[in-house]
């Protein structure tokens, strides 16, 4: 026993530790890294610092609120009406009542399910640890004292360990063994307590989930009431295809809406060439321009790209010509080739969107066993949520990324042990290093303070930077791996860190001494005897105990100091920081201004994958060091309430995924507690319990696999699906002869981005307005290159504001700018958050400023992230952000055709037929702007042309007859679902020739 603790002894090769040099002084290190570095002082210290700074820390955060309002409640300000969390006082803690008083339901609404789920994440984690808490305080370090060998400890404590070592089985007392029983009753009580909290919480989650399906935001989504086809083949790659797909699993009463993919090639990685030329273009003449009335002498110089260099020669060339030149360049590029886009061939992906979510929802879920012609049908996700360049592959090429990226992972996670172990043995203590390297420790005694501060700095500078890095190579991989979804992303990442955080930093940082003393001692007896005997007087499971019992005591510390952590993140310090250097030493270009107004979205796979790990130690070490439950339940009943300030007023979500998560969590929380099932097991071995006493701890692990079960089979479809059937109501089918309107069918489309996401126009500050015409060459103005025409996914083309009758597309080109100067007055978020370019990176999808993208629009039925931006402002050509809306408006149609500027008696008439979620409001002045453009609205809620500027800039047109039945045909629904040729008859269409079911026949009468 003698032989475990520390330097002060002797290595299992007989080296004496406490003189050891060099290379056995290595061999000590390995053994034994945490000897020396923990001292009873140590824990109070930590305390004490951790809760002071923490303290401290919020009283700055106190301090400053008020006076910077952008940083600590930017959602104050941008949010609309709907979305805007409690408005705050100026007084030092007035920012506390409105987040103690912030209940559940005003969570969801003002910051989002997801949002919501994390902190009932977080409360749930500190309730579980507040309940085991109690138990480790009344009932297992009572037990550990009592059965721990006073002698013993007091001959190997040092340092006032003595203290710690008593609440710790690590010296049982032989006369005492059946105190071990403890153990066994409280691993029970640990597993039930948790397996009741995750219970709970899940049935909660479901209700939350039922509450979000009936949600206004949800009824109203595109996304709700929409399915997406994956490996579809070549065979059926058509709209028809789509909709012959679906019928095979389930027939609904409504025909859906289909939209095959098309083959974009090129177009994204153009757009991310001209994406980033601008940010280029941008970040030079910010530098040029810092002082326009003093340029400098010389003009800004760069290399010309390597793929361009054939073109501009080796030599570097001037950078304002030759970056505007690739961005004109890019623009004519991109503008032929999204109208030609029809021309490509068809993708092995679609969508099919329905008239009633219940359509869509029993059609997805009687989709789950079912593949028709080895198609995969599921619910679509949020149009922001997807990663458009994996939906093309197949399920092989999916498989074999995924093989290969989990491959890649392993390999990663394993490299990772070797610098992890040198970090935690010399980086954190230089004095090691100085031990073993004699050139070294003449410079580390001579200069002890500096690299005392090193040391300080160093080891969590590092450890810090590589767990940022960490996420980026995650997601990329991910991304390579085959995820068709930002969700599933994230959750691939989230679980990949908490992999690699529970291998390297819980299972390697704890044992790796303890295996090389074992492997050690096992090669020393090997020269003895047989291996099976060597085996044995290795002593593994007594070694283990030693070992986790030794660095308990750094988690301890450790789970201590993240208070630090959940602190800083209130404060924003590294955001303000990094702000501020930015601002006084750089020359920051508007756009970076605005971003850093922007409300910051939050990591959830980050945060997910800490509250995990941090779990995850805690019930590893519950019976080893109990003292970590108690400490645990304080970081998450702080980091709880910190949290919950953050997401109100200053955090995000970039892409909301509506409570998908919880899953996730609730099976790495099961993984989690059979974790340490296995760790307790091992230690009541170690503390010579017997194997009897192992025996009767199996069963508590069978009981989570079974609450997963449970669980799985009572609550998962109900937080999945809308509903798991349908009624074929009658009144719903289409009768032979019954006359339908055209419009009863919502004609929904997914379409990529790339094919009408507006382009960036380069910014320059408005001080530098003067001397534009001077530092470029060309022509200050442009051809707007953001045209979306000539793709299925557009409902219509854009009038001409200057040319009546004809489409922006034929008409003459107009003369715009080909910089956006941006007043100081503008440098604000507020001005641009409901431009693409801004949006996609920092508003979510939308939803928080009032503007969704995934709003089904009640005119043309079409979502308003197709139709491009309708709302001018600034001098962006090709962008827009919300400015003054035009006096024009639609009165004098209605008044031509003799109808109300708000409603008429055929709008009444399609309402009552039309679902309550869709129906049009009179008094949102969605009609006209004839004094209603903003009742009913969002406070930040602006005007869309796909809703009542339709007609803006048209031609006159001819009266209708009221009494005429235009838009009106008569069909059956027997009629499609029993040729099999072709589908006839299909809303809104003239029922084709026979033989005639292309789908170029179908996109060419669109």
């Amino acid at each position: 026993m003698a032989t475990q603790n520390g330097n002060s002894g002797t290595t299992v090769t007989g080296v004496d530790c406490a003189n050891a040099q060099g290379a056995d002084r290595l061999l000590c290190l390995i053994q034994d890294p945490y000897s020396g570095t923990f001292h009873a002082d140590a824990f109070w210290a930590s305390l004490g610092t951790s809760i002071a700074a923490m303290i401290l820390i919020t009283l700055a955060f106190s301090l400053m609120r008020p006076r910077n309002t952008i940083v600590y409640a930017p959602k104050v300000k941008y949010a609309d009406e709907k979305h805007a969390p409690p408005k705050l006082g100026k007084g030092l803690f007035e920012w506390v009542g409105p987040v103690t008083r912030a209940k559940e339901g005003m969570l969801v609404e003002k910051t989002g399910l997801d949002a919501a789920v994390f902190l009932r994440f977080t409360r749930m984690l500190r309730n579980i640890f507040l309940s085991l808490g109690v138990i480790a305080i009344a009932v297992l370090i009572p037990a550990n004292v009592i059965g721990s060998n006073k002698t013993a400890i007091n001959q190997f404590s040092k340092g006032g360990q003595s203290f710690f070592m008593t609440m710790t089985p690590q010296y049982p007392d032989p006369r005492r063994t059946e105190s071990l029983w403890v153990h066994v009753v409280c691993v029970w009580a640990i597993d039930l307590v948790v397996a009741f909290f995750l219970w709970r919480n899940y049935g909660a989650i479901v209700r939350l989930r039922r509450q979000y399906f009936d949600s206004p935001e949800y009824l109203q989504s595109l996304h709700s009431r929409t399915l997406m086809v994956t490996d579809i083949p070549p065979a059926d790659r058509s709209d028809e295809g789509i909709l012959r797909l679906a019928d095979q699993v389930e027939h609904t009463a409504a025909l859906p809406r289909a939209s095959i993919g098309r083959n974009v090639k090129e177009l994204p990685d153009m757009i991310e060439e001209h994406n980033e030329a601008v940010r280029a273009l941008e970040s030079v003449l910010a530098k040029y321009l810092k002082n326009p009335d003093q340029l400098p002498a010389k003009r800004p110089t760069m290399k010309a790209s390597k793929k361009y260099r054939a073109n501009n020669g080796a030599h570097d060339v001037d950078a304002i010509d030759y970056l505007t030149s690739r961005i004109r360049e890019l623009e004519t590029e991109i503008t032929h080739v999204r109208e030609s886009i029809d021309k490509r061939n068809a993708m092995p992906f679609g969508f099919a969107s329905y008239e009633r979510i219940e359509d869509a929802h029993t059609v997805a879920f009687a989709a789950k066993k079912k593949h028709p012609q080895g198609t995969t049908i599921r619910l679509a996700p949020r149009p922001n949520d997807l990663i458009w360049q994996n939906l093309p592959l197949s399920k092989k090429q999916r498989s074999w990324r995924r093989f290969w990226n989990n491959f890649w992972v392993a390999i990663l996670t394993i490299l990772w042990i070797a610098p992890n172990a040198l970090i935690a043995i010399f980086l954190s203590n230089l004095s090691n290093l100085a031990s073993i390297w004699p050139g070294f420790r003449d410079n580390f005694q001579r200069n002890h303070k500096t690299w005392a501060a090193v040391q300080g700095i160093a080891s969590p500078a590092l450890t810090s930077l590589i767990y940022l890095i960490l996420p980026i190579i995650f997601r990329r991989m991910s991304i390579r791996g085959g995820d068709t979804t930002k969700t599933s992303r994230e959750r691939h990442v989230a679980t990949k860190l908490y992999a690699f955080f529970v291998f390297n930093n819980l299972i390697i940082f704890s044992v790796f001494s303890v295996i090389y003393s074992f492997v050690a001692a096992v090669v020393k007896n090997r020269e003895k005897e047989d291996a099976w005997h060597a085996v044995i007087e290795g002593a593994f499971f007594f070694k283990l105990l030693g070992g986790l019992s030794q660095v308990s005591y750094f988690w301890v510390i450790w789970l201590l100091q993240r208070q630090l952590g959940a602190a800083a993140d209130l404060a924003q310090m590294i955001n303000l920081v990094w702000t501020w250097f930015c601002r006084t030493f750089m020359a920051p270009t508007p756009r970076q201004e605005i971003e850093w107004t922007a409300p910051p979205p939050f990591d959830y796979a980050v945060y997910y994958n800490y509250f995990l790990f941090y779990a995850t130690v805690a019930l590893c070490f519950s019976t080893l060091q109990p003292l970590v439950l108690p400490i645990t339940a304080l970081y998450f009943a702080v980091d709880y309430w910190l949290k919950k300030y953050l997401l109100l007023y200053v955090l995000i979500t970039k892409t909301e995924s509506g409570g998908q998560h919880w899953r996730f969590l609730f099976n790495r929380l099961i993984f989690a507690v059979c974790l340490s099932n296995i760790v307790m097991g091992l230690v009541i071995r170690g503390a010579s319990g017997g194997w009897y006493k192992v025996y009767f701890m199996v069963p508590p692990g069978f009981l989570m696999l079974g609450v997963k079960w449970y669980c799985a089979k009572t609550f998962d479809n109900q937080m999945i699906y809308y509903t798991k059937a349908t009624l074929k109501d009658p009144e719903h089918l289409a009768e032979p002869g019954k006359k339908v309107r055209k419009n009863d069918r919502i004609q929904s489309r997914f379409g990529h981005p790339a094919l009408y996401k507006p382009l960036m126009t380069p910014m320059v500050h408005a001080k530098a307005r003067h001397v534009l015409s001077e530092i470029y060459r060309g022509r200050l103005d442009n051809s707007d290159t953001a045209s979306t025409t000539g793709y299925s996914d557009i409902a219509m083309d854009q009038m001409s504001h200057s040319h009546p009758g004809k489409t922006a597309r034929f008409a003459p080109p107009a003369q715009k700018e080909m910089f956006e100067v941006v007043p100081e007055s503008r440098l604000d978020f507020e001005h641009f958050k409901n431009r693409a370019e801004f949006a996609d990176a920092l508003g979510g999808n939308g939803e928080l400023y009032g503007r969704p993208d995934d709003l089904v629009s009640e005119r043309s039925s079409t979502p308003r992230s197709f139709l491009g931006n309708g709302n001018a402002s600034g001098n962006s050509s090709r962008a827009s952000s919300p400015g003054g809306r035009s006096e024009r408006s639609v009165s004098a149609h209605h008044q031509r055709v003799g109808s109300s500027p708000l409603t008429s008696p055929r709008d009444n008439a399609f309402q009552s037929n039309v679902h309550p979620a869709y129906r049009d409001d009179p008094s949102s002045g969605s009609y006209g702007d004839i004094g209603h453009q903003n009742r009913g609205r969002g406070m930040y809620t602006m005007s869309n042309e796909s809703e009542n500027r339709l007609l803006h800039g048209a031609q006159p047109v001819g009266h209708a007859t009221p009494d005429e039945d235009v838009g009106r045909e008569a069909y059956g629904l027997d009629r499609w679902r029993t040729g099999g040729s072709g589908y006839m008859g299909l809303p809104g269409r003239e029922i084709p020739d026979e033989g005639v079911t292309g789908y170029d026949y179908y996109r060419g009468r669109r």
